[in-house]
């Protein structure tokens, strides 16, 4: 009856975010919610904030799980699953705001440290992570008061800079919340396993809309979104070191754009006979590293090469779990 409930939370997420994306696309152009697709040689105006449906279809998820908590007897932490979906809107919120009106970066960077205090709350009292080869680490107030807003706000705008290219963003999340889901159900935590099958449903119905040639983009709501429900999942689970492990490529995406200040432009590919390279020859992020060494590669190939990526860390990370290494 259990793995029932799971399936039906992921039903629910996967087809309210594939019905809401269809109806919002044509909308969303229509109100002027446009963006330029930078990476093909007619940069055609293609829908933004596709990460709408995303947060619909999660949200949407969980809220049918916590009604079969309240009348069919599914058995969770209704406080730690309530305070996870006041984080992960809470920073959609900021997400959304921000592609309306261009949140300064600093302020962005910021702000989701204030969204992480529904976990502070819950997790009072809790001052111990799990860390691979090491194991529980007594870390004090610091956990609470310092780790967990700082997991919050660097996980969503991580997820939010490695990030421009048709379905790389959706794709690499659905990894990550598959690998999610496997950890989750070995460690038997149900509130890790909901929010990551509400979120990788969500996503791989996104993705029938951004995959090559996207016709929407996820936009900040979508791709704050992403990073904050991982955060947000591996607090409540107690596994941070999983999600750590997951953000690598992020990470080193973060590093190479830190060293060039953070560039706001030219991250994107020059088109040139079917294959991007990194503009004026200069590399200003993990994505025009590749671009670079493969002497030019097409966008399809270019988010195959980082979803394969992001699948290999998984891959490392589930033999760090299940072996118990």
């Amino acid at each position: 009856m259990t793995l029932l409930y799971y399936l039906l939370v992921g039903i629910a997420s996967f087809l309210i975010t594939f019905v809401l994306s269809h109806f919002l696309i044509p909308r969303l152009k229509r109100f002027g919610m446009i963006g330029k697709d930078v990476n093909k040689p007619d940069k055609p105006e293609t829908a933004e904030m596709g990460g709408i449906a995303i947060v619909a279809g999660f949200t949407g998820g969980l809220l049918l799980a916590i009604f079969f908590n309240s009348f069919f007897g599914f058995n969770f932490n209704l406080v730690y699953v309530l305070a996870a979906i006041i984080t992960i809107l809470s920073i959609s919120f900021m997400g959304a705001i921000d592609d309306l009106l261009d949140i300064p970066q600093k302020l962005k960077a910021l702000l989701p440290l204030f969204a992480a205090i529904p976990l502070v709350a819950v997790k009072a009292g809790i001052t111990t992570m799990d860390i691979p080869v090491i194991g529980i680490v007594n870390l004090g107030l610091i956990y609470v008061l310092v780790l967990i807003p700082i997991g919050v706000a660097v996980a969503s705008n991580l997820t939010n800079m490695l990030a421009g290219f048709n379905g790389m963003e959706a794709g690499m999340g659905a990894v990550i919340f598959l690998t999610m889901s496997i950890i989750a159900v070995k460690e038997g935590s149900v509130e890790m396993l909901l929010i990551s099958v509400a979120m990788l449903a969500a996503l791989l119905a996104f993705l029938r809309y951004n995959l090559f040639p996207s016709k929407v983009f996820p936009g900040d709501v979508g791709n704050l979104t992403i990073g904050a429900a991982l955060a947000t999942a591996v607090i409540i689970g107690n596994f941070e070191s999983a999600g750590a492990i997951l953000m690598l490529p992020y990470v080193a995406d973060f590093f190479i754009k830190a060293a060039n200040r953070f560039p706001s432009s030219q991250w994107w590919g020059e088109y040139r006979d079917g294959k991007l390279y990194p503009v004026e020859g200069k590399v200003r992020g993990f994505c025009q590293l590749v671009m670079k060494k493969a002497n030019g590669i097409s966008e399809q190939n270019l988010v195959r090469f980082f979803i394969i990526l992001e699948a290999l860390v998984a891959a490392v990370l589930l033999a760090i779990v299940y072996l118990n290494i």
